[in-house]
């Protein structure tokens, strides 16, 4: 195939994945759709580049190529899903896409999926002491039971970021979450895990509820890890 030609096609093919990729993205995040979103995205990438691409049988290698595409393309997906998932089997609870789940006070952990990442949102009372960062047998071990988890997912990306309820001055609190934010880090790089991590502090910027009570405030002292597909993903939590 000549340069010309080669060139062509791959421009076309680059333009089919950024239309599909474009009209995903348009819908609604459902359970397993993530999957089917990138498997269509794949098989049709796979179908276009396999097409565009050599000579002689072009729809035998289309329909290789969309095989292969859609097995790589359904992968990111379902991984995301598959994590989110068994973390919620390991902590006994259930995955939730509304973020209105963080407002349950009967819950100690709270496990939510957006079409960006899957966040685990720790209670403090569950956590730690008054105004400490140590995290209590409890919290390790369910921490512990996360890593398990982690563990199986080298190529997330982990951020872990504290909050705090907003008595005492705002220095203090910003202090606080990001101690407790760098102790749960701490656990987790120990365990040797492979994972990049990052931690940080929000102080009491963000509040879920207004702090207007002690059962409110109890639900604004938390710490969330977030887990990422991929650097792309990764955002500013305290803003």
């Amino acid at each position: 195939m000549n340069r010309t030609k080669f060139f062509k096609n791959s421009i076309i093919s680059i333009s089919v994945v950024a239309l599909l990729s474009g009209c995903a993205n348009k819908m609604q995040n459902t359970d397993n759709e993530k999957t089917k979103q990138g498997a269509l995205i794949g098989a049709v990438a796979g179908a276009v580049l396999a097409a565009a691409t050599g000579e002689g049988n072009r729809a035998k290698r289309a329909a290789i190529g969309a095989a292969a595409g859609a097995a790589v393309g359904g992968a990111i997906g379902y991984n995301m899903d598959k994590q989110a998932k068994e973390i919620a089997k390991s902590l006994d609870t259930n995955v939730s896409t509304s973020v209105e789940a963080e407002k349950d006070k009967d819950l100690d952990i709270v496990i939510t999926q957006t079409k960006s990442y899957v966040k685990v949102t720790f209670r403090d009372k569950m956590m730690f002491e008054t105004n400490s960062a140590t995290p209590t047998p409890t919290a390790k071990f369910k921490i512990s039971k996360l890593i398990n988890v982690l563990k199986n997912y080298p190529q997330s990306i982990i951020q872990i970021v504290g909050h705090t309820d907003n008595r005492g001055d705002h220095k203090y609190n910003q202090t606080l979450s990001e101690n407790r934010a760098a102790s749960v880090a701490d656990l987790i790089v120990s365990s040797g895990v492979e994972n990049k991590i990052y931690a940080n502090g929000c102080s009491y910027d963000k509040a879920i509820v207004p702090n207007d009570s002690e059962e409110n405030m109890a639900l604004n002292r938390r710490v969330e890890i977030f887990l990422y597909p991929n650097a792309d993903s990764v955002q500013n939590q305290c803003l």
